[in-house]
C-alpha cells in the first residue's frame, strides 16, 4: 500500500468512499463529486482527467481486506491536519447529494470524524451548513 497519496487524491478517496459505502453510487453522488472537483479551490491544479483513475484506485483499495481502515489511514497520512475539516465537509456533501442519508453513510461519517479527531463544534457547523444547503421548501 502506498504510504501517502496527494492531498487531492486523499480528498477524492473521501468522496468515493462516502459514495460507495452503501454499495450504490448514485448519479447524484457521482455528479456532486465531479462538480466539487471542477469548482472548489481545494482542487486547484488537479487534472480532472485523473478523477476516474483516482476513483478506481480507491475502489481497489476498498476491496482489500480491511480496505476501509486502509483508506482512512491513507487519508489521514496524506492530508495536512488543517484540511481534515475539508475532508469531512466533502464527505457530508456527497452523502447529502441525493437528499437521502442512510445508516451506512451516517456510520461512515461517524467513523471519519473519529478517525480524523474532529471537534464537535466543527462537525456540527459542517453538518448544519449542509442541512441548510439541501433543505427543500
Amino acid at each position: 500500500m502506498a504510504e501517502t497519496v496527494s492531498p487531492h487524491s486523499a480528498l477524492i478517496y473521501v468522496m468515493v468512499t462516502m459514495s460507495a459505502v452503501d454499495r450504490t453510487m448514485t448519479d447524484a453522488e457521482l455528479g456532486k463529486i465531479g462538480s466539487i472537483v471542477k469548482t472548489l479551490p481545494a482542487f486547484k491544479g488537479f487534472d480532472e482527467e485523473e478523477l476516474v483513475h483516482e476513483a478506481e484506485a480507491c475502489g481497489r483499495l476498498l476491496s482489500d481486506e480491511d480496505g476501509l481502515e486502509k483508506v482512512l489511514e491513507l487519508i489521514a497520512r496524506s492530508l495536512p491536519k488543517n484540511r481534515y475539516d475539508t475532508a469531512y465537509a466533502l464527505a457530508v456533501e456527497v452523502a447529502a447529494a441525493d437528499l437521502s442519508v442512510g445508516q451506512e453513510e451516517l456510520r461512515l461519517l461517524q467513523i471519519l470524524r473519529d478517525h480524523l479527531d474532529l471537534d464537535k463544534l466543527t462537525v456540527a457547523a459542517i453538518e448544519r451548513g449542509a442541512r441548510a444547503r439541501y433543505a427543500t421548501l
